[in-house]
C-alpha cells in the first residue's frame, strides 16, 4: 500500500499515472522519465486498476486525470484522501474548471494539457517539496490564479491577508521572494476559518499570521507589528487584544 508521506521523502520518487486516453497517457509518462528527480513510473488507464497498485506498491505520488470513465479522477481523489497516507496528488487535465475542487481535495498542484516540460518539472518540484516535508495537521491549500495558471499556496505560508472589498490579497514571502494572490473571500470568512490556525485580525483590512510576526513597535501609543519586512498598523481595538496574545504565546514557549 502507498507509503509516500514519510517525515523526509525520498531523493528520487516513483509516481503513478492515470488516464484512459493512451496518447495522453504515454505523453506524460515520457516526460517524467526524462526527469532525474522521478526514479520510476506506473501507468495504468484505470481509476479502479490504479487503486489496486496502490494497494500493492509503494507509490510517492500520483499523476491524475480528471474526466475518466467510470471513477472520475476527482472521484479517485476523494478515495485517496481516505488512505492512512494519502499520496500527493498533481491533476493533469485538459480543462480548468475543477481548479476549487482539486483545491478542496488537497491537491499538490493542477497541471494543464497539453504538458509542457517545463511546466512538468514544477510540479515534480511541489511532489518533492511535498513528501520531504513534516505533516502538519490541518494545513490548508489555497487556490491562487497568476497569468491564466492555477497554483496552490500553503495558509502556513501566507504571513498576513488585506481585505479588498469582497475579495482579500494574500501576502507570502519576504524581499525578492514577495508575492501576492487575490482569491475571492471576504475577509471575515478567512479570519473565522483561520483563526485557530492562528491568524488573527489587528486592523479591520489587516489579518496576519502570528507565527510570521517579526517585531511588534509601540511608538507614541501607536502599534506596529513586523511581517516579512512590512510594518502593519494595529488598530487601537485590537492592540490589547495582540499583546496579550503574544503574551501568552510567548509564555507558552
Amino acid at each position: 500500500m502507498t507509503g509516500g508521506s514519510s517525515a523526509v521523502g525520498p531523493a528520487r520518487v516513483t509516481v503513478l499515472v492515470i488516464d484512459d486516453e493512451r496518447p495522453a497517457l504515454d505523453e506524460l509518462a515520457f516526460l517524467l522519465k526524462r526527469d532525474p528527480r522521478v526514479h520510476d513510473v506506473l501507468t495504468t488507464d484505470s481509476a479502479t486498476a490504479a487503486l489496486r497498485i496502490l494497494q500493492e506498491l509503494e507509490v510517492d505520488a500520483v499523476f491524475l486525470d480528471i474526466q475518466m470513465p467510470g471513477l472520475t479522477g476527482l472521484e479517485l481523489a476523494q478515495v485517496l484522501a481516505r488512505f492512512k497516507s494519502p499520496p500527493p496528488i498533481v491533476f493533469v487535465t485538459a480543462h480548468d474548471e475543477h481548479a476549487v475542487e482539486a483545491f478542496d481535495l488537497r491537491a499538490v498542484d493542477y497541471v494543464l494539457k497539453p504538458v509542457r516540460e517545463e511546466r512538468l518539472a514544477e510540479a515534480v518540484r511541489r511532489v518533492l517539496a511535498e513528501t520531504a516535508r513534516p505533516q502538519e495537521n490541518g494545513d490548508e491549500q489555497i487556490a491562487v490564479e497568476r497569468g491564466g495558471v492555477t497554483r496552490f499556496v500553503r495558509r502556513s505560508e501566507v504571513r498576513y491577508v488585506e481585505a479588498q472589498g469582497d475579495y482579500t490579497r494574500l501576502h507570502t514571502g519576504q524581499g525578492s521572494d514577495r508575492a501576492t494572490h487575490l482569491v475571492r473571500t471576504p475577509l471575515s470568512t478567512l479570519e473565522e476559518g483561520w483563526g485557530p490556525a492562528g491568524f488573527v485580525r489587528i486592523h479591520r483590512s489587516l489579518l496576519v499570521n502570528l507565527a510570521h510576526i517579526d517585531e511588534v513597535r509601540m511608538e507614541s501609543g501607536v502599534c506596529t507589528v513586523v511581517v516579512g519586512g512590512a510594518p502593519l498598523q494595529v488598530s487601537r481595538r485590537h492592540t490589547r487584544e495582540l499583546r496579550d496574545l503574544l503574551t501568552r504565546r510567548g509564555s507558552k514557549a
